[in-house]
């Protein structure tokens, strides 16, 4: 196989070994995203403020893009499904436009 004028060293050969799955080198973002936005929904729905249910959409569209296809699907549809509820019913409760919580 190998011929004289072959320019391959065959001692310099080095066999990939791919990268071990460790407890850290998982990726939390959208298990932190996914809490994150089911307390500014839980907030959003329980104090009527607009802007934890629009924080809380935001947060499990991170979740979304960010899961595999590994991950219980159900959680992640779970979660935005109560943020866009939060949304819905904070301007179904009171429908004039949000003010941000600096300016009251």
């Amino acid at each position: 196989m190998n011929s004289p004028v072959d320019p391959r060293r065959a001692d310099k050969i080095n066999r990939y070994k791919p990268p071990s799955q460790g407890a850290g080198s998982e990726d939390l973002v959208p298990d932190y995203m996914n809490i994150l936005g089911m307390i500014f929904s839980m907030c959003g729905l329980m104090m009527k403020l607009k802007w934890c249910a629009w924080i809380a959409l935001y947060c499990s569209c991170i979740s979304f893009a960010n899961s595999r296809a590994s991950d219980d699907a159900k959680q992640v549809l779970s979660s935005f499904m109560l943020s866009v509820s939060a949304v819905v019913m904070s301007y179904l409760q009171n429908p004039a436009p949000m003010t941000p919580p600096w300016a009251s």
